[in-house]
């Protein structure tokens, strides 16, 4: 299979397999660590979490503000090393002040280098984004899965010294990120100056006014030499007063919540509210994570161009109303009603989570100004980081309102589609599309 984006796009590819690596190893562990060798309560747990995520929050903006005024390459090995030392820093105290500080600078440079990694990719694959993104998520879950298979068999030892082991794992991943980060080329930047002869202008064509000769600018004709002046270069735009941008953002948190869905709210409902059996749970990550593998490629085809991205919403709409009803059903008397409505909502948010990946990554490119497309995707990152705070309240929610509360949940979810359609159409104040702007390392 042909890899956009060449010997880079395929190092990436690795990149993520590795780095995915050592999240299952953590992902698997972390609770049982800080509860069997740090030595904290749940509630201490539970703060410990939510507040390093919540500071995360600020990792996409301020990785991709970065990413426009340095070179991505080496920001990016910089920020897997950030999270390589955090990870190993864990191991030195069991102090809950210092294992936030510690667990806040992790959770930062994770959702940096989320941020970093999209760019990257954007950069590298080009026109090819939709085609390379699915890939790179294929990748992604086959590493997430590789590393929580290993966990769960190491933890069947069940061993503080197991637990450390998995943690200098998910430490070691990082660096091997960072290695091979540094093995990669650095992508060509739009945000970055041109040079051309020797000088520096801006990456658009130099503006002439309507009617004057090509050659000229106002106040000069064909036959008076021109001064010699360089063109005035615009400021970057700023993402944080781009209305539009900002609103799509928001809608994208919404849209976001399949992550929660499935690391609490699904298995929370098919404990407490369902009759169906336990063993289901493990089987429906499971069915998530194979569909994800077998189809996030195929799917690519909807979001090739951003008007495809656009039109895919609404049948992502009707896909989250399905699941919402079918989590809503799982709460009969019946096991085997009560499990095939599990299967069926985990099926409908897998292929909801599939589609919105799709449409997500095309649009938020295609919205950026090419100039600014690291602070654009940098806030855009935090639609992801933001769910994962208040994701998990929001199906919560549902779950205390009962078999309403998820066909409330799947409603809205497919209202938030029908808003971001009508947003992200084309009003003639922006282009749907991404130019190819070819620019200078030099």
């Amino acid at each position: 299979m042909r890899i956009p984006g060449g010997a880079d796009g395929r190092r990436l590819l690795a990149i993520s397999f590795v780095d995915r690596v050592g999240s299952g190893l953590w992902g698997a562990t972390a609770v049982l660590y800080f509860t069997y060798v740090a030595g904290l309560g749940t509630a201490e747990i539970g703060f410990l979490l939510g507040a390093s995520g919540a500071a995360g929050i600020a990792g996409p903006p301020l990785g991709g503000l970065l990413a426009d005024r340095v070179p991505l390459r080496p920001l990016l090995a910089a920020v897997q090393a950030v999270r390589a030392l955090a990870s190993l820093s864990l191991l030195t105290t069991t102090d809950l002040r210092l294992l936030l500080a510690i667990a806040a600078v992790g959770s930062l440079g994770d959702r940096a280098s989320s941020v970093l990694t999209k760019l990257y990719a954007t950069r590298v694959a080009d026109a090819e984004r939709a085609r390379y993104q699915a890939i790179n998520r294929t990748a992604a879950n086959l590493g997430w899965s590789v590393g929580g298979l290993a966990a769960a068999g190491a933890l069947t030892a069940g061993s503080a010294t197991v637990y450390r082991g998995l943690l200098i794992g998910d430490a070691l991943s990082f660096v091997l990120a960072a290695v091979l980060t540094l093995r990669c080329g650095e992508p060509p930047s739009p945000a970055r100056l041109v040079t051309t002869s020797g000088t520096a202008r801006c990456p658009e064509a130099a503006w002439t006014p309507a009617g004057s000769p090509a050659g000229t600018s106002a106040g000069t004709s064909a036959d008076t030499p021109a001064a010699t002046t360089e063109p005035a270069v615009e400021p970057a735009p700023n993402p944080w007063r781009d209305r539009r941008y900002l609103a799509y953002t928001a809608t994208e948190t919404a849209l976001f919540l399949d992550d929660s869905v499935f690391r609490v709210g699904l298995p929370l409902w098919a404990v407490t509210a369902t009759s169906a059996p336990h063993q289901l749970v493990p089987l429906l990550l499971v069915l998530n994570s194979v569909l994800v593998v077998c189809f996030q490629v195929p799917f690519a085809r909807f979001g090739t161009t951003p008007r495809a991205a656009r039109t895919t919403l609404l049948p992502l709409a009707a896909v989250f109303l399905t699941g919402g009803i079918a989590l809503a059903v799982s709460a009969a008397d019946s096991p085997w009603i009560a499990s095939a409505g599990l299967t069926l909502a985990a099926t409908a948010f897998t292929v909801a989570e599939m589609l919105h990946a799709t449409a997500s990554w095309e649009l938020s490119v295609a919205l950026a100004p090419p100039t600014a497309q690291g602070a654009y995707l940098g806030v855009h990152g935090l639609g992801q980081a933001v769910q994962r705070s208040v994701g998990p309240l929001a199906v919560t929610a549902a779950i205390t309102t009962g078999p309403l509360g998820w066909i409330a949940f799947g409603a809205g979810l497919a209202a938030m589609c029908c808003a971001q359609h009508h947003l992200v159409r084309d009003r003639g104040d922006r282009a749907l599309s991404v130019p190819s702007v070819t620019v200078s390392e030099h």
